[in-house]
């Protein structure tokens, strides 16, 4: 499904600057972090965080979409390693990175984020820190963008069940209004996570 609909949109489906989270949250963003970009799309995030200095690997399991993503990377002069990955086929290898992003991968069913979950939790080195973010259940009724299963979507209670053994500096649901491309575009339910793993 992925594969089909970023060859239809033509173009970056959800454009090519970061995610407003990841801007508005850039003093986490330490140059020469070990970073992974998961779920990544067309690079958008990626690059950011390559931009920011950081020692990025990135994976989607959309070949046009990492495509795009490599073309974003040459444009901006940065290094990022891309990979086409399934989710399941990545290695989460415990510890590998400093810092892990993790934006609107709302494609896991409950079931599924679980282990979705445990993956993320083990891919982060101790001491390193998760940013997720993604939608709430009340932006199925406002219909700018992701899944249309308000199952497939977090609340607080969801988030800190998830990671609420990790410090948690930063956790807000909250409405905006976004433009990041065809794919985004207009008033969003939102919530973001920034939690840091136990040393």
């Amino acid at each position: 499904m992925w594969e089909d609909r970023y060859r239809a949109a033509g173009d970056y489906l959800f454009g090519v600057a970061p995610a407003a989270f990841l801007a508005d949250n850039a003093r986490w963003l330490t140059p020469g972090l070990r970073a992974l970009s998961v779920a990544d799309g067309e690079g958008r995030n990626s690059v950011f965080l390559a931009e920011k200095g950081l020692e990025v690997s990135a994976f989607d399991m959309a070949p046009t979409a990492v495509a795009r993503a490599r073309a974003l990377a040459a444009a901006k002069g940065v290094v990022v390693d891309f990979h086409v990955s399934t989710w399941e086929e990545w290695d989460w290898t415990e510890g590998q990175y400093d810092l892990v992003s993790a934006i609107f991968i709302q494609f896991a069913n409950p079931a599924a984020r679980v282990q979705q979950f445990d993956d993320l939790r083990r891919a982060v080195a101790p001491g390193g820190v998760l940013m997720l973010h993604g939608y709430t259940p009340e932006q199925v009724a406002l219909g700018t963008g992701g899944p249309g299963d308000p199952a497939h979507m977090y609340t607080p209670e969801i988030l800190r069940t998830g990671f609420g053994d990790w410090q948690i500096e930063r956790l807000e649901a909250y409405e905006r209004d976004i433009s990041e491309g065809k794919g985004h575009s207009g008033r969003s339910a939102l919530i973001d996570l920034i939690a840091r793993k136990p040393g």
